[in-house]
């Protein structure tokens, strides 16, 4: 099946079609889907081995969240050492605190283009992206550490997100991201406990600080499962054979992905005829056609704000430290609200997916947080206070929406959205590593100044999103207008529209 099927794609396969505007993943329409699925043996059919092939790949895609969570471990870890003397033994003064968080960012941010740029073009990223995952004693010591920390996992994260693009279609993409993102709020909430442990019980082992031996742990654990995911993590779906799919369910996910992107293969590459650009190898061809596309931009600044809003997470042990207990408590205290986020964030981006809304999903998680901004601001009573935690918490299902309508948006070809969807979260990353600085010490235990700013970035994010919605809707009636010039049935399946 899989061979009959791929030859009747290369035959079906037509160029894309390049618009200065950047708009290259507009495409042809496909044949009709109701004659392909006859390829697997009719609808109901194709229904049951499409349920079969996404169980086989969403439980290998799972390992993305084991490394995310510890990923994500290792970058808190340093706010679950502060408060068992990581400042005083370093002899940390001033921002030098808020520099060692953000300079995780710097070397973040400087990999992540080339890093996607590269992945685009090479057909193993289960070997790539769990080797970018394997990776003191003094402030400068702490300083480089977490640069090449950043810098080694610049990789993952829009490396993950390009992966689950290239196996899911965008009906499915929010929930999956969701399933990755996750990872982070899961990291907030069972990282504290884990910090709790380690911190409580490692005091003094073998002569060290318990904050060093939480370095050691979990950074140990980290490349452990890096290793195992080297067996586990699956390649493109357009490479020859995968020994854990069958033939037909191969051939089906090559041919998802190719009526996802209107009748024109993923690995199709990009040719000067195709796209006017100047002869040059896909992943330059592809950064070209991100550059050019103002939506990349537009998103990007959009997510900078979003994750400006964010960044609080960063200090959240130090935010439940000002209720008055002490650490191992106060640590404890950051489990609750991380686990009810990552309930309503499965909800709520499952429920992005049904409806095909992203704006509106995003406005109404930005506007929870900014609600608990407001509380946090007002008082400085126990349960308000601890309340307002739970309410900021939920942003963070807004901003794994964000990230799917970045990724549906941004979309073909795939060099271009890999380039895309690594530029968009390399400029937004800048908005933690000036949230980095927002929470100043001398500004709690209120933090009033810090709140106002995650305030107004969290409006001017929800501004764009209502522009941007907008926008991609005039784009749509546009598209159709022109299908109906060109007699093109305004049923007709497979044809390409922006998600909203």
């Amino acid at each position: 099946m899989s061979r009959y099927l791929s030859t009747r794609l290369s035959e079906e396969d037509r160029p894309l079609s390049f618009y200065p505007t950047g708009f290259c993943d507009l495409t042809v329409t496909p044949h009709d889907a109701s004659d392909e699925d006859m390829q697997f043996g009719g609808p109901e059919a194709r229904e049951k081995l499409e349920k079969s092939l996404l169980k086989k790949l969403d439980l290998r895609m799972g390992i993305l969240i084991v490394i995310y969570i510890l990923n994500y471990i290792d970058r808190n870890n340093a706010a679950a050492a502060r408060l068992r003397g990581f400042e005083e033994d370093l002899g940390l003064e001033g921002s030098q605190f808020a520099s060692i968080l953000s300079i995780l960012y710097v070397g973040y941010i400087l990999m992540q283009i080339p890093s996607n740029m590269f992945l685009s073009q090479i057909s193993r990223p289960s070997i790539y992206l769990p080797f970018c995952m394997m990776p003191l004693f003094s402030y400068h010591g702490a300083l480089f550490a977490r640069f090449v920390l950043g810098f080694v996992e610049a990789a993952f994260f829009p490396g993950a997100l390009y992966l689950i693009a290239r196996w899911y279609k965008r009906n499915e993409l929010s929930r999956r991201t969701a399933y990755l993102t996750c990872g982070s709020l899961i990291s907030n909430a069972f990282g504290s406990l884990i910090a709790s442990g380690i911190l409580d019980l490692m005091e003094g082992t073998w002569g060290y600080a318990a904050w060093r031996w939480l370095f050691f742990i979990e950074g140990g654990v980290t490349v452990l499962v890096a290793v195992v995911a080297l067996f586990i993590l699956p390649d493109f779906p357009e490479i020859e054979t995968i020994s854990w799919l069958s033939p037909a369910e191969h051939a089906l996910a090559k041919w998802r992905m190719i009526e996802e992107n209107g009748g024109v293969s993923p690995a199709k590459p990009i040719t000067e005829s195709e796209q006017d650009l100047p002869k040059r190898n896909d992943a330059i061809a592809g950064l070209m056609l991100a550059v050019m596309d103002w939506k990349v931009y537009y998103l990007a600044i959009g997510l900078f704000l979003y994750a400006l809003s964010l960044s609080f997470h960063l200090y959240f042990p130090t935010l439940t430290a000002t209720m008055g207990y002490g650490p191992i408590i106060s640590l404890l205290l950051c489990v609750p609200p991380w686990m009810v986020a990552t309930a309503f964030a499965l909800w709520l981006s499952n429920h992005s997916d049904k409806t095909g809304d992203r704006c509106m999903h995003i406005v109404s998680a930005l506007a929870i947080g900014t609600l608990g901004f407001l509380l946090s601001m007002l008082t400085m009573n126990i349960a308000v206070r601890y309340f307002s935690m739970f309410l900021m918490a939920q942003m963070f299902a807004g901003f794994i929406c964000y990230l799917a309508w970045a990724s549906s948006t941004v979309s073909n070809p795939p060099t271009k959205r890999a380039t895309g969807l690594a530029l968009i979260n390399t400029i937004s990353q800048s908005g933690n590593i000036v949230g980095s600085y927002v929470w100043v010490k001398g500004w709690g235990p209120t933090y009033i100044k810090s709140y106002t700013i995650c305030i107004v970035a969290a409006v001017g994010c929800a501004s764009m999103c209502f522009w941007l919605r907008s926008t991609l809707r005039r784009l749509n009636i546009e598209m159709d207008e022109e299908d109906e010039r060109s007699g093109v049935a305004s049923d007709k399946t497979g044809k390409w529209r922006y998600h909203t």
